[in-house]
């Protein structure tokens, strides 16, 4: 457990020893709060009383996973990749730790600092806690929700940068994979909706590619649902990416 928190600790203070952590919070508080004035400027309005408008963080947090597109390839690219290109992974593979401790390590130092940002972001609830009657138990689940998906982007950028040497492949990679996850459903509705199996019982390919998307999964938490079935498949990327992040970091160490 030491070893893996110092690995964490170690990438931590390589993202603050550089733009990267600085210029990546900035981009992503600018757009997040653009996001959210052009809510507020209708909600604080007197005349929003009269149409009933909600207070609520959703035309945020519903757009999150547009930020986290380009913030989650901006934070993990270089993880595995420039410590590959320049050699340094050589000597992370020659001190006493494992290869899962690597990963796991580069890992947590992404996740502590999308966290980071993600905290930044809790005046948005307290602005509306003071100027409307916000559903608290909303705004939680919207946080978990946002959490998880965050994480689950996060362990695709780290596969994809344990995949080359170069940065700006990474990212594009970690940019393609999360894409696909993003618009993989889009061809659901063109599917068979029941095949009936020869062994009995039936099977829905549509149902079954839609449950693939990374962004179905993130909506009904934004609705106050807490589904163990979305929690559950956010925690299995995380768990698969970095599982197959390791086994690639492996095989490069015996090339």
């Amino acid at each position: 457990m030491n070893n893996l928190l110092n690995v964490a600790a170690r990438e931590l203070r390589s993202y603050f020893s550089s733009p990267v952590a600085y210029m990546t919070m900035v981009g992503f508080m600018v757009i997040t709060a653009i996001f959210f004035a052009t809510y507020a400027v209708i909600f604080l309005d007197p005349q929003a009383l009269l149409y009933n408008i909600p207070a609520t963080l959703s035309p945020v947090l519903n757009n999150l996973a547009i930020v986290l597109l380009l913030v989650a390839p901006a934070i993990t690219m270089r993880l595995l990749a420039e410590e590959q290109r320049s050699g340094t992974i050589e000597l992370l593979m020659t001190a006493p730790l494992r290869d899962w401790q690597v990963v796991v390590g580069k890992y947590l130092a992404a996740l502590i600092l999308y966290l980071i940002m993600l905290a930044l972001t809790l005046y948005y609830p307290l602005i509306l806690i003071l100027f409307g009657s916000p559903d608290m138990g909303v705004m939680v689940t919207s946080y978990v929700g946002a959490i998880l998906m965050g994480a689950a982007f996060l362990a695709v950028g780290v596969l994809a940068s344990s995949m080359t040497r170069n940065q700006i492949i990474a990212a594009v990679l970690s940019l393609g994979m999360l894409l696909f996850l993003w618009l993989v459903d889009v061809f659901s509705p063109l599917l068979p909706t029941d095949i009936a199996l020869p062994v009995g019982g039936v099977l829905n390919p549509a149902e079954a590619l839609q449950n693939l998307s990374i962004i179905y999964h993130y909506f009904d938490f934004t609705k106050g649902i807490m589904d163990t079935r979305h929690i559950l498949y956010y925690l299995s990327v995380v768990a698969i990416c970095l599982f197959l992040a390791t086994r690639i970091l492996e095989v490069r160490r015996w090339r």
